[in-house]
């Protein structure tokens, strides 16, 4: 069976039993019907992003309104293991790249912190798009999970507090007190929070508080990587980590 064409359809309207209906609006109907051009009585998955999705069969259509009726219902129980990636805040035309990536190898969250060598001022919440980019990437790679975004504008006092929920925290730093290589190991059992450098890269002092916070420094390798890069090898490493386990 060929692969489904999907649609994201928010948590707060989802149908409970098969056989009930919801309407699709907005710019996932109008993508459907138009872009797609999907007919009544063609079959889609929706999924909400938060664990579950369903085969639906489509009922009625207008221009930008789809009616939807519920053939099956799935829900997938949320990881108890997986990365989350602390990134110092930049301006970067890299960052859809990354989320991208967060969604296709099930990193379970993405915070941007305000770090001493940002370049600009972190936002006090995530931005629209950037879930957005988030769905696209879900709907073509079938995570029925989205990464929860974060920004903490606090500096390392609210990242400090944000790693309270996190069973082990490393600070990927690349300098001589950082002689361990982060593995897939590391990133085994429970919840792991890697925090990453912007651009500029970390200040001697923020390193230090996050050490003395309970971080654990620890080097990705003997190259200088830009930090979507390192980004991109933490998430792999999670990746990595969840298969060996299953």
């Amino acid at each position: 069976m060929a692969r489904l064409n999907s649609f994201y359809f928010p948590s707060d309207y989802w149908p409970t039993l098969v056989g009930d209906t919801a309407v699709l609006k907005g710019n996932e109907a109008r993508h459907m019907l138009i872009v797609l051009r999907t007919e009544a009585e063609q079959t889609v998955r929706l999924f909400d992003g938060q664990g579950q999705d369903g085969l639906f069969r489509v009922k009625e259509i207008s221009k930008d309104r789809a009616l939807l009726e519920a053939l099956q219902i799935n829900y997938y129980p949320a990881p108890e293991s997986g990365i989350t990636l602390a990134i110092g805040w930049g301006k970067s035309k890299r960052r859809n790249y990354l989320l991208e990536k967060a969604v296709e190898l099930k990193g379970l969250g993405i915070a941007f912190w305000s770090a001493r060598r940002s370049q600009g001022q972190t936002p006090e919440l995530p931005k629209e798009p950037w879930h957005d980019k988030c769905v696209q990437a879900a709907k073509q790679c079938g995570n029925p999970y989205l990464p929860v975004l974060t920004t903490l504008p606090g500096g390392i006092k609210s990242l400090l507090e944000f790693s309270q929920d996190f069973d082990h925290c490393y600070l990927a730093w690349e300098s001589d007190e950082a002689d361990s290589i982060l593995t897939p190991a590391n990133l085994r059992g429970g919840k792991s929070l890697v925090v990453i450098g912007p651009e500029g890269g970390l200040d001697e002092k923020e390193a230090q508080a996050l050490i003395g916070g309970g971080f654990s420094p620890v080097t990705l390798g003997n190259s200088i990587l830009r930090w979507e890069t390192a980004a991109t090898y933490c998430l792999s490493l999670g990746w990595f980590a969840q298969q060996e386990v299953q």
